[in-house]
């Protein structure tokens, strides 16, 4: 029973602590994925903490294997930085 009781807590306190960063993801739709380029095309939401409006544009990814499963059409959530004037996705997955 206790360790029942410790498992729900910690679960409690994971979700509380991974729950605000994923809910800073945006949500948009891949128009185009370049793997060669390693560039995906995003219309997406507006995104506040890059005070970008919503639009279309495409971005380079961290890591090209992120594009391996997503095609145009697909729904997703996903995670942008600014790094010298430069876009790049860090996290992208698809929409639940």
């Amino acid at each position: 029973m206790r360790r029942k009781i410790t498992l729900a807590v910690l679960s409690a306190a994971f979700l509380a602590v991974a729950a605000p960063a994923w809910a800073q993801s945006v949500k948009g739709t891949v128009t185009k994925v370049d793997p060669a380029a390693g560039k995906v095309t995003l219309d997406h939401a507006a995104i506040p903490k890059l005070d970008m409006d919503a639009m279309t544009m495409a971005y380079a990814v961290k890591d090209p294997a992120m594009l391996k499963d997503l095609k145009a059409g697909d729904k997703v959530d996903f995670d942008v930085a600014e790094t010298g004037g430069a876009y790049t996705v860090t996290k992208i997955q698809k929409a639940k």
